[in-house]
């Protein structure tokens, strides 16, 4: 039995209300990212928070004490893309604000940076950032 795409990206709210558009168009995008990424979509799962709730998962398991926009924990295997994405809706909107971007256009590009670590991408290092940059440019250049 072919298993269905839909069953492998899934969204989800923890304590704000927000409502993520263009579900289908988004789930498609992604996986098309994880396939050129040469990767095999297993579970992956975006969760859309608050600053506080996302500040609070980076210092009980990152050890750190800052806000931040995404944090994203890795379950993949050799080939396969798994994980949950959890996303600070807050942090978003503001970073959309301080980069002069479209709120939309700012979620696509977190959404975006966690799957990316997921395929294997780092943003350590200046290189590495640089890199990840590249990449989302290159992807979200093919949103449709």
């Amino acid at each position: 039995m072919k298993k269905s795409h839909a069953n492998t990206l899934f969204f989800h709210n923890e304590d704000t209300p927000y409502l993520l558009p263009k579900k289908r168009t988004i789930r498609a995008w992604l996986l098309a990212v994880a396939k050129e990424e040469s990767k095999a979509m297993e579970a992956v799962s975006y969760i859309f928070c608050s600053d506080d709730y996302l500040r609070n998962l980076n210092e009980q398991y990152l050890h750190a004490t800052y806000f931040t926009d995404v944090i994203t924990f890795d379950y993949c295997g050799k080939n396969t893309v798994s994980g949950d994405i959890f996303i600070s809706v807050d942090r978003v909107k503001e970073n959309a604000k301080l980069y002069k971007q479209r709120y939309f256009q700012e979620m696509l590009r977190v959404m975006l940076h966690g799957l990316l670590h997921l395929c294997g991408h780092k943003d350590k290092t200046k290189k590495e950032a640089e890199k990840m940059r590249e990449k989302e440019e290159y992807y979200l250049q093919k949103f449709v």
